[in-house]
């Protein structure tokens, strides 16, 4: 299965800080087993929202990492929603309660998740730490919620 990992980071797309958190992310997605495919774009909504769009076309996840946080340049959330056909707010508070156990700064992250299509997009912040653990929350219930944004009826998922 294919995945990709998104990192919005001004710094990084100009070759001045290296990408931990996608190495990190990209790791984390590979001993799962899925293809990775990266890229790196600038602090704009526009270049976020045209990755997003053309990834999901090819790939079955995009975990996204930077700009989630209240930097003014911080605009992941505002150029993810737009792109979302479906919000999964569950993942983003899922993995913001997590994170609080840890740190305070958790209140922070304003980080999205949801649907593209059968797609699922979801913000993480621009840390290695942040996004290991936000993976480990996600992690669980990842193939599950892949297998029934694809529409499989064979599911064990039962309503009730």
């Amino acid at each position: 299965m294919r995945a990709a990992v998104l990192t919005v980071s001004d710094g990084v797309h100009h070759g001045v800080r290296e990408d931990v958190s996608g190495d990190t992310l990209a790791e984390l997605l590979v001993a799962d087993g899925f293809e990775v495919e990266r890229l790196v774009v600038r602090d704009e909504s526009e270049e976020i929202a045209a990755a997003l769009v053309d990834l999901a076309e090819r790939v079955r996840v995009v975990l996204t990492t930077g700009g989630t946080g209240f930097a003014p340049r911080d605009v992941t959330p505002e150029a993810t929603r737009p792109v979302l056909d479906r919000e999964a707010p569950g993942i983003a508070e899922a993995i913001r309660a997590d994170a609080l156990g840890r740190t305070p700064h958790a209140l922070l992250s304003r980080g999205v998740a949801g649907l593209r299509g059968d797609t699922l997009v979801v913000n993480l912040p621009g840390s290695p730490g942040g996004c290991r653990d936000g993976f480990a929350v996600l992690r669980p219930a990842l193939a599950h919620g892949l297998d029934l944004a694809a529409g499989d009826q064979g599911s064990s998922h039962r309503q009730t």
